[in-house]
C-alpha cells in the first residue's frame, strides 16, 4: 500500500483518543479520563498468546519505565475473542498480571468495540496520544517484536523521546508488526475488509 492511500479502519494522525470504559486485572473499571493525570497515553492492544507479544513484552516493561517520570502511562487492552484463543480470556489476563506485573493498566475489551473505534490490527499495536490526547504515533513497537536480540530501531521510544521533547514525532506512523486480533466469529487470520498497512 502506498503512503498516498488511507487506512480507513484505523485511526488517523491527528485523531483523538476514542474513550472506553473497560474492566482492568486490578478489578477497577477504568476510562480515558482515568488517565488525566498523564501527559502523554500509550494506548496498545496487546494479549496474551501472541508470540510478538511475548517476545516484546519485556522491552515494552523497559519503555515504559523510562518514561514513567516524564509524564507518559501506559494502557493495555486485550481484545482478543476467547473463543479463538482459550489463552486470552480475562483469568488468563489476571494470571499474566499477577505473574508479570507489568508496569501498565490491562484492559479487557470483550466485546471488541474498542478495538473497532481505534482500528486495532495486530497485537501489538501502540498507539500514542498528546497532552490533548490527539494521535501522533501509532504502529510498531520495534522491528523485531518476535526476537529482542534482533531490535535494529526501537520505534515507539524514538517516538516518545520526540514527543517528552516538544518536537514532532520524527516517524509518525509505522507498519505494526505481529498477530492479527482475533475477530469473535471470524477464521484466525480474517481482518476486516477495510483493514490494510498504515504505510
Amino acid at each position: 500500500m502506498s503512503s498516498a492511500a488511507k487506512n480507513t479502519f484505523t485511526l488517523d494522525l491527528g485523531a483523538p483518543a476514542p474513550d472506553f470504559r473497560l474492566p482492568a486485572t486490578d478489578g477497577k473499571t477504568y476510562g480515558l479520563a482515568d488517565f488525566a493525570d498523564a501527559t502523554f497515553l500509550v494506548v496498545f492492544f496487546t494479549c496474551n498468546h501472541c508470540p510478538f507479544v511475548t517476545g516484546s513484552d519485556e522491552v515494552t516493561r523497559k519503555t515504559a519505565e523510562r518514561f514513567a517520570g516524564q509524564g507518559v502511562r501506559f494502557v493495555g487492552i486485550n481484545a482478543n475473542s476467547v473463543n479463538t484463543y482459550a489463552e486470552d480470556s480475562f483469568a488468563h489476563m489476571v494470571e499474566r498480571m499477577a505473574q508479570h506485573q507489568f508496569p501498565w493498566i490491562y484492559l479487557h475489551d470483550e466485546s471488541q468495540d474498542v478495538a473497532r473505534a481505534y482500528g486495532a490490527l495486530r497485537t501489538p499495536l501502540f498507539y500514542v496520544f498528546d497532552t490533548a490526547r490527539r494521535l501522533v504515533y501509532t504502529g510498531r513497537g520495534t522491528d523485531s517484536p518476535r526476537v529482542a536480540a534482533d531490535i535494529t530501531v526501537n520505534d515507539l521510544a524514538n517516538a516518545l523521546e520526540d514527543v517528552v521533547a516538544g518536537r514532532p514525532v520524527g516517524t509518525p506512523q509505522t507498519n505494526p508488526i505481529g498477530c492479527n486480533v482475533k475477530w469473535d466469529g471470524k477464521d484466525a487470520h480474517w481482518m476486516p475488509a477495510d483493514a490494510c498497512d498504515l504505510i
